[in-house]
């Protein structure tokens, strides 16, 4: 019995919990609140209700372990203040104590009746009958650390702030009028003339002076900046760096071959064919005309199948499950044809069309690759006691160049890297181990330190330490002018076909045609018919469908071609509603959806009528001795 209590408070506890908090809605901004000392161990305030530092203390802790959990690691009490849980804690406090004062002025309340159905009712608390089980009641509340006295205060202080919540929006749902605007609103498309204007319109571009270079430098600047550099020295320890070949005896190395071959074996394979009989009367008659000169090719046709019917495909003999068929298959010499072989599912008869025989490669050619591999798999087994023999001789004072070379290990040194792998001539530093960790890692130490090795796989470290550090710094303009002569044009480019743009559709707006323009550039009018508003449209993009629907009917815009090295020039010709847009169109889940929306922000504003009212104070002192507890 106890067991069967165990498991099932075991999966009713988070229910408890959630239960319990001091708020049960959604994380309501809270304004028009007093910061003040309230003294005692009050941290907030509304009209004659309080909340104390314990209450503070056990919300907090509730949402932080929430927070851990979705974040699959115990969060820090700085990382928890930079995701803002001090203020969500206190919003909910707030929330709480305005709708408990609200109750209290109201004289709200539940009979001790009451709160006996509702606890009763939760089948937190149901033993294996399905009913009410006081020795479960009192096992989870054991297992949650709450007295049955404070569990009941708590359940009806949730049950009367749920009336006031039912009270406001109970049963509310969104007007049709809403719904068959959305309606309406999401059925809607449009047509559109469009002109793409290419970069050649506006090409080629002059070379800048050197004073507008300079000037436009200036204000980009930081985009030219070198980042930070460092010169890092490291060691890779893994056991492919310390497998000694020389160390394995050819003996051992025929010994792991022989016991291996299979490795180094590419079986025979055969392509098969195979023609199936239903009974062995037909199957005789088949190798009758065989014998009297019919090809195998007739006795397929005349069974009524084709060539492909009696493939089998081209298979090793460990591939044919009937152990009868492959041998029998894998006996016979090229196009011969078998006699009736007894096969699991009938009678069959065989024809092999290609022969491809089995290779074994020669002890020569993989006595290299045998031994390396013997070497690794010894020096696998070194591994950790070089290791620690690394460690020791750092311990013991050497440097890392002198504990490496003792060991046999190669010290490599990057003269300059940044952050991203990249050297000073933004080539990418190649085959550095473990490179992510290794980056982060040196950009957080100190020069000189001797810092802790990184794992490498499952069996591997690398070491490292920081022999320098070059500040980054801004370039001069010589440093990098070739680039931002590239850069510069590239965005000449861009902001001249933007005007060129921009004085098309002022053309359009004052009357002229897209054809008229078109003619004039040489370029080609498009028409696009049935734009929708969510639509990522291949010719005009996503954003160029928002802008679309940012015009009314006759309406004109200018936007950037999803390319990247066009402008795009349109007019909305047409505008058409959907035949049928109404509140029936709208699907019942997000009815549901805007009826939540609408019920929360009718709470948020009765929330922040109440603090208003009630003149919230809050104590932050108080809220930071309630992390001391």
């Amino acid at each position: 019995m106890l067991s069967t209590l165990r498991n099932a408070a075991g999966t009713w506890v988070a229910k408890i919990l959630l239960l319990l908090l001091v708020a049960s809605f959604a994380v309501w901004g809270v304004s028009g609140r007093m910061e003040s000392g309230l003294g005692g161990n009050t941290v907030v305030a509304a009209g004659g209700t309080t909340v104390s530092d314990l209450e503070y203390r056990l919300a907090y802790d509730r949402q932080l372990n929430a927070l851990s959990q979705q974040f699959g690691q115990r969060l820090t009490r700085e990382q928890a203040t930079a995701l803002g849980l001090d203020e969500q804690v206190v919003s909910q406090l707030v929330a709480g104590a305005v709708l408990d004062e609200q109750a209290r002025l109201l004289k709200l309340g539940l009979s001790k009746e009451r709160i006996a159905a509702l606890t009763a009712e939760d089948t937190a608390f149901h033993g294996p009958d399905g009913k009410f089980d006081r020795q479960q009641f009192n096992y989870v509340l054991r297992e949650i650390g709450m007295r049955p006295e404070d569990y009941f205060a708590n359940r009806a202080q949730v049950a009367v702030r749920q009336q006031i919540v039912e009270a406001v929006s109970d049963g509310l749902q969104v007007p049709d009028t809403f719904l068959r605007a959305l309606a309406l609103y999401r059925g809607e498309d449009r047509t559109i003339e469009f002109l793409t204007l290419p970069k050649s319109l506006v090409e080629p571009i002059e070379a800048p002076t050197d004073a507008v270079l300079a000037t436009w430098f200036e204000g980009q600047k930081a985009n030219y900046a070198a980042p930070e550099y460092r010169k890092i020295s490291y060691l890779k320890l893994e056991p492919a760096d310390i497998a000694d070949e020389s160390a394995i005896t050819d003996d051992a190395v025929q010994a792991d071959y022989e016991k291996n071959k299979a490795r180094y074996t590419t079986a025979e394979t055969r392509t098969v064919e195979q023609l199936v009989f239903a009974n062995q009367e037909e199957a005789d008659a088949a190798a009758a005309a065989l014998a009297a000169g019919a090809t195998f090719d007739k006795l397929v046709t005349d069974a009524g199948k084709t060539p492909q019917d009696t493939l089998l495909g081209t298979v090793t003999k460990d591939r044919i499950p009937d152990k009868a068929v492959a041998d029998a298959a894998f006996a016979l010499a090229l196009n011969q044809v078998s006699d009736v072989v007894a096969g699991t599912f009938g009678p069959v008869m065989l024809r092999v069309t290609a022969i491809t025989p089995e290779v074994v490669r020669p002890f020569d050619a993989v006595k290299a690759e045998l031994r390396t591999e013997l070497a690794i798999a010894e020096a696998s087994q070194q591994l950790l006691d070089v290791h620690d023999k690394y460690e020791d001789a750092r311990a013991g004072g050497e440097t890392m160049a002198e504990a490496a070379g003792k060991l046999g290990l190669t010290v490599v040194t990057i003269d300059a890297i940044d952050r991203t792998g990249q050297r000073p001539d933004e080539t990418i530093v190649a085959d550095l181990p473990a490179s992510v960790n290794l980056l982060n890692a040196a950009f957080e130490t100190e020069t000189d330190v001797e810092n802790p090795g990184i794992n490498i796989g499952s069996l591997g470290f690398v070491f490292f330490e920081v022999n320098g550090v070059t500040a980054a710094r801004d370039r001069t303009l010589d440093e990098v002018r070739q680039k931002v002569v590239t850069d510069w044009t590239a965005a000449e480019t861009t902001r001249r076909l933007a005007e060129r743009g921009a004085d098309i559709e002022k053309r359009l707006k004052d009357g002229a045609t897209l054809d008229t323009v078109a003619t004039e550039l040489s370029l080609e009018k498009q028409t696009k018919r049935g734009l929708k508003r969510a639509a990522d449209d291949g010719d005009i993009g996503k954003d160029g469908v928002a802008a679309v629907f940012g015009v009314a009917q006759g309406g004109t815009g200018v936007i950037a071609g999803p390319d990247g090295n066009s402008r795009i020039v349109f007019k909305v010709t047409e505008v058409f509603e959907p035949a049928a847009a109404d509140a029936s169109t709208v699907p019942a889940d997000e009815k549901n959806r805007f009826s939540t929306g609408l019920a929360d922000d009718l709470l948020d504003e009765l929330v922040s009528r109440l603090q208003g009212e009630y003149g919230v104070q809050i104590d932050r002192a108080a809220i930071s001795r309630a992390h001391t507890l």
